[in-house]
């Protein structure tokens, strides 16, 4: 059914429009028009003033709703995940899963491809984050699990993809470089994965390696991760130093400093540092607290911490992670609302259809009060529901 979004100033991906109205029609975007051209018969809905911009698109989505990915890898609870997230703006989420053994990590795969066929809204692919880490930068991933790739994991990663399907599965695999053999990550980037470093204590030079073989990004760029230094630049040098790989930071506050961020912000080419939010059960939850690996992990002071007291995950959402970038960064909206959306739609090979407000592409949308920064409205592909 047609319809008219009227009454918020819309931006469009590249530049805010005021007095214009969003024309969708069957899940897509139809038109962009000055509101007074508005046809007659087209029905209004009515926004009390905000922003409408397009959807965001978290490629790092370990929980929400009360959901741990990894301890309820199935579609019910990627639903719950989803549900919990859209409240605060993502209309499109990579569910993560971290480091495990691999039926639970199939398990999670199978539970997104259902979800896909089943049409959960928002679920565009899989993150696999882990197991292949650096055991010296695992962070809060389970030691036991942690070990190198062998051929057969590699050959089943290659898998997942299906080229053959009709719309293949968006999938993003984490791992330490050093931990590769020569060749397993171009197999990986070859079969159409997005391969990304994270949890790594590689050198310099194995990222050139790793970016030579394919390598795409950096997963929650300096944490976890090899820091720069002036005679050996590390993961996050090789990483600032590159031009064509992406880099998502989690702008929470607390796992990067406002600096630090504006220092790759201004080292990277604008379109290549993404934000993440890197959540965890709690969000759009009503429990403070979750266990993962039989530990529990509790909400303090707006960030995540285990028993040891470091930080397990972040408590943020989207909407949140545009704020910080705009209030404490010190980033433009119009460059915060880009690193939301149409940024990770570019990551994910999916700007032909996300990531602007324009004809032809997918209506997911995110309405907020830039006051309050509280989402109003969401739309996926359409549908809409009020927050």
């Amino acid at each position: 059914m047609k319809q008219a979004l009227s009454g918020a100033r819309i931006f469009t991906g590249e530049a805010f429009l005021d007095d214009h109205s969003l024309i969708l029609n069957n899940g897509v975007i139809e038109a962009i028009t000055p509101t007074e051209h508005l046809d007659s018969s087209v029905q209004v809905h009515q926004l009390s003033g905000g922003i409408l911009t397009p959807g965001f698109i978290d490629i790092q989505v370990n929980g929400g709703g009360d959901v741990m990915f990894n301890n309820d890898p199935s579609v019910e609870g990627l639903a719950r995940m989803m549900a919990g997230h859209r409240r605060f703006g993502t209309t499109g989420m990579m569910p993560t899963l971290i480091s495990d053994t691999h039926d639970t990590i199939k398990a999670g795969v199978d539970a997104v491809n259902e979800a896909r066929k089943v049409q959960v809204p928002g679920i565009l692919g899989v993150h696999i984050e882990g197991p292949f880490f650096n055991p010296a930068k695992r962070g809060t991933h389970q030691e036991s699990c942690i070990r190198a790739p062998e051929e057969t994991d590699i050959d089943w990663l290659c898998s997942l993809r299906n080229p053959d399907s009709i719309d293949p599965l968006k999938a993003i695999v984490t791992l330490a470089p050093e931990q590769t053999a020569t060749g397993q990550i171009k197999r990986l980037s070859d079969a159409g994965i997005l391969v990304c470093a994270g949890h790594t204590d590689a050198y310099a030079a194995d990222i050139t390696r790793a970016l030579n073989e394919g390598l795409k990004g950096f997963t929650h760029l300096f944490n976890a991760m090899r820091p720069l230094q002036g005679r050996e630049p590390g993961v996050v040098g090789a990483a600032l130093d590159d031009p064509n790989s992406w880099c998502g930071i989690i702008a929470d506050g607390h796992h990067v400093d406002p600096m630090a961020m504006r220092i790759a912000c201004s080292a990277k080419p604008e379109g290549k540092v993404v934000l993440v939010t890197d959540s965890m059960a709690t969000i759009g939850g009503t429990n403070k607290s979750f266990t993962l690996y039989n530990e529990v992990i509790t909400e303090s002071e707006g960030k995540l911490i285990n028993a040891e007291g470091n930080l397990a995950g972040s408590a943020i959402g989207m909407i949140d992670a545009v704020r910080i970038s705009v209030e404490k960064v010190g980033l433009t909206l119009e460059r915060s609302l880009r690193m939301a959306s149409l940024y990770p739609a570019e990551f994910l090979g999916l700007a032909h259809c996300y990531g602007k407000t324009i004809e032809g592409y997918s209506a997911d949308l995110v309405h907020f009060d830039e006051q309050s920064w509280q989402v109003k409205n969401t739309w996926i592909q359409g549908q809409h529901e009020t927050h």
